[in-house]
């Protein structure tokens, strides 16, 4: 009985100290009676999500490790849509960053959806964690062509095979994307051999950006918006965000100070935040996966200086500077969405007035109302 007594109060220490570390840390509410804080609220309409698998039979998957490819690309896919409203819809695609899955981004896609947008995204089939072979970065080269094919297949769903009526607009179709889902984000905005020139805007958080020169950024005209944290230890701040606005002619760069990277990720703002700083343990996963040499792009595929893309014999490999204290995810999950919902309102908003106004949050009140947040506005192409 004296074994039994003693193992229950184990527990119960056990579970009473979960439950402090979850409420210790826990985001801390945005400022009362402020405009972010009203704009944080869910939107209007209640949300539908939808999977299905979609393949692709005209592109094939390459071998990785003991995995002997394919004839065609798979893709699970997550579809937010909004219930009860009647279209047409802007279309945001999502992607996930290395060694996640097309759920990363729930967060952002949930209340997006919210709002009257439709989102869609997919394990791509050889960088989500879960990949044949185990998760490949270098497959990246190969999403933003799987963009396109996402983007053909919303488009081209019939309306008994999609839970949202009305259709998308066709000329309010953005991406987004965490990590290596922000660089295939980019690359489909701007690469001059593998861009859509569907892409009206774009949103990297926390993507890898130093191999692109000012001249990848002129090869589109699509706005750009960098979301990134000073906290960061897998890519690193100093060198992938901070010249951003320098580089691009429209859109700019929103800091997070304290922001960790893997804290994007919306597996983070659960239970694993007890853990500490994210980016300790995403780096140990990242860095077991990835082979890289200082100085070399890590992407070869993806083209040479006609076509943006430069080495950099300066240029950091993740996760050599490690940072003790982060913000907490979820903290720095909202201010992300309040950011991406701004950015996209500010091109898509039906009206010119409230257009108007999502950037005038974004440029001015945001960073006004919460210390935490700093805008930079685009200054390129000059």
């Amino acid at each position: 009985m004296k074994i039994l007594r003693l193992l229950s109060a184990i527990v119960v220490l056990i579970a009473i100290t979960i439950i402090v570390a979850l409420f210790v840390t826990r985001p801390t509410p945005l400022p009362p009676n402020t405009v972010s804080a009203a704009r944080l609220d869910a939107g209007p309409y209640e949300v539908d999500l939808t999977e299905v698998i979609w393949v692709d039979e005209t592109r094939p998957t390459n071998s990785n490790g003991d995995y002997p490819g394919s004839d065609s690309r798979s893709f699970d896919v997550a579809i937010w849509s909004p219930i009860d409203t009647p279209g047409p819809y802007p279309l945001v695609l999502y992607s996930h960053g290395f060694m996640s899955t097309r759920h990363g981004g729930t967060y952002l896609a949930e209340h997006l959806a919210s709002h009257g947008y439709v989102v869609v995204s997919a394990n791509y089939p050889l960088t989500h964690y879960g990949a044949p072979g185990g998760p490949n970065a270098d497959d990246v080269v190969h999403q933003p062509e799987d963009l396109s094919f996402l983007i053909d297949q919303t488009l081209a769903l019939p309306k008994r095979d999609r839970n949202f009526s009305g259709g998308i607009d066709r000329s309010k179709i953005g991406v987004i994307g965490t990590s290596l889902g922000g660089l295939t984000s980019t690359l489909a905005a701007y690469h001059p051999r593998f861009a859509d020139p569907r892409i009206r805007v774009a949103v990297s958080i926390a993507g890898p950006s130093v191999f692109f020169s000012n001249r990848f950024f002129t090869f589109a005209d699509v706005p750009f918006l960098m979301i990134a944290g000073t906290h960061d230890s897998m890519i690193q701040f100093d060198q992938n965000a901070i010249p951003i606005p320098d580089k691009i002619k429209r859109g700019g760069l929103l800091t997070i100070d304290g922001a960790s990277h893997a804290g994007f990720s919306h597996l983070t703002s659960g239970p694993f935040r007890i853990l500490g700083n994210p980016d300790s343990i995403g780096c140990r996963s990242l860095m077991a996966n990835l082979d890289l040499e200082v100085g070399k792009n890590p992407f070869p595929d993806l083209g040479g200086p006609e076509d943006g893309i430069i080495e950099d014999a300066n240029a950091a490999l993740p996760c050599t500077i490690r940072f003790k204290e982060a913000m907490p995810s979820g903290q720095q999950q909202w201010l992300a969405t309040l950011a991406t919902r701004a950015f996209f309102e500010s091109h898509f908003a039906s009206d010119q007035d409230d257009r108007l106004e999502h950037a005038l949050f974004l440029e001015k009140t945001f960073p006004s109302e919460i210390p935490e947040i700093q805008f930079t506005a685009a200054r390129g192409h000059s």
